[in-house]
């Protein structure tokens, strides 16, 4: 039994053009870890809103652990919903201490013990007597991460937790919020923009946009094999090249060449789709299937990120790389690129 069950829901809010969410279906399964990962204005803080109980759909149901809290006549406010929120500015009571915060709200017998459990799963066992403002921004999502499960939730619901987060910070919390939620057995939902944010954390991402689902899958599968060209480009794909699948069902063909690859049998020859080549799959070479000319590079530390325009027209089609940051290339040096079979997928045209 999903812990969380979305059957066709419609969210519009008063005043909106169009729906917030349009008839989106959803099931995530207990102990899980899912993100609703996608721009603004693509529905995934309020499809977490619905589930919370803050907002009301006008159609569709919401169950929870297999309870029916909203459609059909039903309707279980959130207080009485068994969801633990963790809320963007994570919302600490800068008046009470790390223990009064974490047992806000739960009046079960072993109260005490709970907190001390908490305090010791999120390791700020020696934190307990600090005020919000003495914490750091990790510390402080910690502690409201230990309030969401002190009282034992159906599902712990995440709104961008990690958005006001420097960038080492939020690498390392990411890892942290994992472990936490993982030792606790608990079943969560983060909402998201960030795709590396999703792909470091969640078991199955749910890609949003325009209130509906535009694929589900595990983040290898997101990434790696996106189902249309919003996906890819959302999750950072620049090398998109408009294609034709080959008659052999190996290959397709491109405005730089027919390209290998494996996985054009899933398509009809002639099916008009685009070749994502992920950037650090290009190999430079002297003998590659594409020739261009580099025309900028930027050292990222671990990478070196490289633009090679490849096409007649200089700055017209380009292609993005990925290399070691110790590789042997200048701007203005002509290459040749390999194009590895297993590094091209295929997207369906006509879906943007």
């Amino acid at each position: 039994m999903p812990a969380i069950e979305l059957r066709q829901v419609t969210k519009t809010y008063p005043g909106g053009q169009a729906p917030a969410v349009r008839s989106l279906s959803l099931a995530v399964q207990p102990g899980s870890l899912v993100t609703l990962l996608g721009p603004s204005g693509s529905g995934k803080t309020t499809v977490l809103r619905l589930v919370a109980g803050f907002e009301r759909a006008e159609a569709g149901e919401v169950l929870l652990a297999g309870r029916l809290v909203s459609g059909d006549g039903t309707w279980v406010p959130p207080e009485k919903r068994g969801v633990g929120m963790v809320f963007q500015d994570y919302a600490l009571f800068p008046h009470l201490t790390v223990t009064r915060n974490i047992g806000f709200g739960y009046r079960g017998p072993d109260r005490q013990a709970r907190i001390e459990e908490m305090l010791a799963l999120v390791d700020l066992t020696s934190y307990e007597a600090r005020y919000p403002h003495e914490l750091s921004g990790g510390e402080q999502q910690r502690v409201a991460l230990a309030r969401a499960l002190a009282r034992r939730p159906v599902v712990v619901l995440l709104d961008e937790p990690f958005s006001n987060l420097d960038a080492a910070l939020r690498a390392h919390m990411r890892l942290e919020l994992r472990r936490i939620l993982r030792a606790a057995n608990a079943t969560a939902i983060l909402v998201s923009h960030d795709h590396a944010d999703a792909l470091g954390i969640s078991d199955r991402i749910v890609v949003l946009n325009d209130g509906s689902v535009e694929q589900t899958g595990s983040p290898r599968e997101i990434f790696g094999s996106p189902a249309n060209w919003f996906v890819a480009t959302f999750m950072g794909q620049r090398n998109l090249l408009k294609g034709v699948v080959g008659a052999d069902g190996r290959s397709v063909q491109t405005g730089l060449g027919t390209l290998p690859c494996p996985g054009a049998h899933a398509f009809q020859a002639d099916d008009p789709v685009y070749a994502c080549i992920r950037p650090d799959r290009l190999q430079v070479t002297d003998n590659g299937e594409i020739h261009g000319t580099i025309t900028g590079l930027t050292y990222g530390g671990s990478t070196l990120d490289a633009i090679v325009d490849v096409g007649a027209t200089p700055g017209v089609e380009q292609l993005h790389l990925q290399l070691p940051p110790d590789a042997d290339v200048r701007a203005g040096q002509r290459v040749g690129l390999h194009v590895a079979p297993a590094s091209v997928t295929l997207v369906p045209d006509g879906d943007r």
